[in-house]
């Protein structure tokens, strides 16, 4: 497998990283997706952190050129429909999550599983998330999967809040409070490399794979 990364910042860095300890080959790490030749593009998985505006503008070009992408860049669940019917009309396999740490997977479907058993129970849920002052989007894409997550299982809005603190690689905390007493599931990430091992898991998962599949339907198949 060959890989080229969209997007050079502190994730593409540790992506880079996790992948020469791997032995796989990085063939570029790319700010400019679209000048990469495509028949170069098209030998290689393009594992995607990027930002919200430059997805929406390279979405086609990815599903065009590569042979698989994996998508970590968040703040586009708005055109996801378009996205996916890109991909799908390409045949160009696509993993996509908003967190690729095999940790905050788990949390999704423990979540999952409690929402579901505690609804109609009295519970009244909440999510908090804590990002470095760097992150664009608040609140993050995990914490937005969270509340959807919630607001399905148990069958009632989620009130959602965010705080911006220093260099914190990602706090998400679920609460399910009640007159009684008090569930909190947490994940605390201690660096990016949880969120980097996961993204080059699912570059490995594109081999021979067809569609476009959420990460975790791939992880807990």
């Amino acid at each position: 497998m060959k890989v080229i990364i969209s997007g050079y910042g502190k994730m593409g860095h540790m992506i880079e990283a996790v992948l020469a300890q791997k032995g796989i080959e990085c063939v570029a790490a790319s700010e400019d997706i679209a000048a990469i030749d495509p028949a170069v593009a098209g030998e290689c998985v393009c594992i995607d952190f990027t930002t919200p505006e430059a997805f929406r503008k390279n979405y086609p070009v990815l599903a065009a050129n590569f042979k698989a992408v994996v998508v970590g860049t968040t703040g586009w669940n708005d055109i996801k429909d378009e996205v996916i019917s890109c991909f799908e009309k390409a045949g160009t396999p696509m993993i996509y999550s908003s967190n690729y740490s095999i940790g905050v997977n788990v949390l999704f479907a423990a979540v999952k599983r409690a929402s579901e058993l505690l609804a109609g129970h009295g519970y009244t849920p909440s999510i908090h998330e804590v990002h470095h002052v760097h992150k664009l989007d608040a609140p993050s894409g995990t914490a937005k999967t969270l509340g959807s997550i919630v607001e399905k299982g148990i069958g009632q809005s989620v009130e959602i809040t965010s705080e911006r603190i220093g260099e914190v690689p990602g706090i998400h905390s679920v609460k399910f409070p009640s007159g009684c007493d008090n569930l909190t599931f947490t994940h605390e990430a201690f660096s990016r490399e949880g969120f980097a091992q996961g993204a080059v898991a699912a570059a490995q998962m594109t081999e021979g794979l067809e569609g476009v599949h959420d990460f975790q339907e791939l992880l807990f198949k």
